[in-house]
């Protein structure tokens, strides 16, 4: 199943179970970026068109796997200009997800602070397919990846920096905030070029947030710039903050995670 087909079978019910899709491991679990996307477009439901999506907060709590799982949305404060929607993912009685949504209306004001960090990734024709690589998760390959900075995942290269290009594989749709995050969290931890053979490695906690809403002129299709930086890695857990532009090098998102590492 494609991503935006999933993200179609979302219905507007407080309550929903749906069916967790196969294609999407992400080693003994799904990719968080689909459970994201899926949180997402179940918190959406019911809040003023108006008011757009500023951040988004999820905590991967335990793993969650294809099968049936029962997606509940909760309004915690609805204003004028900001709402507050908790989402959570469960399977089998367990919390696998639970999100934190805020959403808000655009109005004037006297602060006004646009210069925005610039984009420095590297031209893609010079980037490794990581993609294509034996390694990868079986959800990487709904991707397509060009490593231009810093170096690849188990290459015993502390950089301290990672990332490139990216763009979804067999997708061809305009871009949705649920199709954005899944492409975001596509990309592997940063602190895997420190690693020199394979370990697990997951992310713990994300926040995104969203300075400007996603242009309706871009698709699944169009090419993504993506830089991660690592603020602090000690003791199996890493602390990275990165940031998202569109091909042209307009800032289109920022995030952040804790990530646990195994290795």
């Amino acid at each position: 199943m494609k991503f935006h087909e999933l993200l179609q079978a979302i219905t507007p019910d407080t309550e929903q179970v749906l069916s967790m899709p196969s294609g999407w491991a992400q080693g003994r679990a799904l990719f968080g970026g689909l459970s994201a996307g899926i949180a997402y477009q179940h918190g959406v439901n019911g809040v003023n068109p108006d008011q757009h999506l500023r951040a988004m907060t999820v905590s991967f709590v335990g793993p969650i796997a294809v099968g049936e799982a029962k997606l509940t949305r909760r309004i915690l404060r609805e204003g004028k200009n900001v709402t507050q929607v908790s989402v959570e993912i469960a399977q089998n009685g367990e919390v696998g997800l639970s999100a934190l949504l805020t959403f808000g209306r655009s109005r004037p004001s006297t602060v006004k602070v646009t210069e925005t960090p610039c984009s420095s990734v590297p031209s893609r024709e010079h980037g490794i397919d990581m993609g294509k690589l034996k390694q990868v998760p079986e959800f990487a390959r709904h991707y397509e990846y060009r490593v231009s900075v810093g170096a690849m995942p188990f290459s015993n290269n502390p950089v301290r920096e990672f990332g490139g290009w990216m763009r979804y594989e067999q997708e061809d749709q305009p871009i949705s905030i649920g199709l954005f995050l899944g492409l975001v969290d596509a990309w592997p931890p940063a602190v895997l070029p420190h690693l020199s053979e394979p370990a697990p490695a997951s992310s713990l906690t994300w926040t995104i947030e969203f300075p400007e809403p996603l242009s309706a002129q871009l698709t699944t299709r169009s090419w993504w710039q993506y830089i991660a930086y690592i603020d602090h890695a000690t003791d199996g857990y890493g602390h990275t903050q990165a940031h998202i532009w569109d091909e042209s090098g307009n800032l289109v998102a920022i995030s952040r995670q804790t990530i646990t590492v195994f290795g």
